[in-house]
């Protein structure tokens, strides 16, 4: 294993790394012996500072019990770690893209998310899910489906690992009002989603959501969605840009990700604060 900078690819598979440790119930003391390591090259590789040979990931996947297209898929992440590569546009084309960034999510110190006519996921409700799932029915994937029910808990496992009472990570949000205004198909829907945000606005003060109206002029995010991650001393900072089908994609270049930070809080500044944010919600769930 050599040591390196935190690349977004480095990065990747670390994450996926200590996911597939901590499931497997190794400790990083015995992946480190099972490779011939000391502990501090594990800790270095789920990091992100550290390469592994190719020799030594197969070892730790072995030692995880990983097989099939999971196994291809980390050794695949393995080869994209190892090379030399500038910052640049990465698009994920490998399988169960959305387990890594929920990874890569979960371990960044600051979240920064703009999503135009829907509630961020991360901040959605059961029932909005459900009604969410039940509208792509048909359209995305058919009615027998079987991932449907696991699309669901994937949803709420990710807001309990990055909602918790505990977290003191900076998250910001901004949701259009139309947002708050759509038709999920039952008027509980949206009540329960606005008395959803109400809640999590009362029980978690660090929490910042920000409502932007929709007379609101000069949004240079109109009709368009994305995400910034930040790490602190940890590693560079990276964008992510949601699509309808297709790969993940991230951005991790500095002038990209320079441009996306000035949109999203040219947008902040555009937005109601949290105080009248929380009017604002309240005052629609009434009517």
């Amino acid at each position: 294993m050599g040591h390196a900078r935190p690349t977004f690819e480095r990065r990747q598979l670390g994450l996926v790394l200590r996911r597939l440790r901590e499931r497997s119930g190794m400790t990083q003391q015995a992946s480190a012996e099972a490779v011939g390591k000391v502990r501090s090259r594990i800790v270095q590789l789920e990091d992100g500072t550290a390469t592994a040979s190719e020799e030594d990931l197969r070892t730790l996947l072995d030692c995880y019990t990983v097989t099939g297209d999971e196994r291809a898929t980390v050794l695949e992440l393995g080869a994209q770690a190892r090379r030399r590569q500038k910052r640049r546009v990465h698009v994920d084309n490998l399988p169960d893209a959305y387990r890594r960034f929920a990874d890569l999510e979960a371990s960044a110190s600051e979240i920064n998310c703009f999503e135009t006519g829907i509630i961020p996921g991360l901040l959605q409700s059961p029932g909005y899910v459900q009604a969410l799932f039940a509208e792509a029915e048909g359209a995305w994937w058919l009615p027998d489906d079987d991932q449907g029910e696991d699309r669901l808990v994937y949803r709420l496992e990710r807001q309990a690992r990055l909602l918790g009472d505990a977290d003191r990570r900076i998250i910001r949000f901004v949701i259009t009002e139309d947002a708050l205004r759509a038709n999920m198909g039952a008027r509980e829907v949206m009540r329960e989603q606005l008395a959803h945000l109400l809640g999590m606005l009362d029980k978690l003060p660090d929490l910042n959501i920000r409502v932007l109206r929709a007379d609101a002029y000069g949004n240079p995010l109109r009709g368009r969605g994305l995400m910034i991650l930040g790490f602190g001393e940890r590693g560079s900072t990276v964008g992510y840009s949601s699509a309808v089908l297709g790969p993940s994609t991230y951005y991790d270049g500095e002038n990209e990700v320079e441009s996306m930070l000035r949109a999203f809080y040219r947008l902040w500044e555009l937005a109601l604060s949290r105080k009248e944010s929380r009017r604002l919600i309240e005052q629609i769930a009434k009517e």
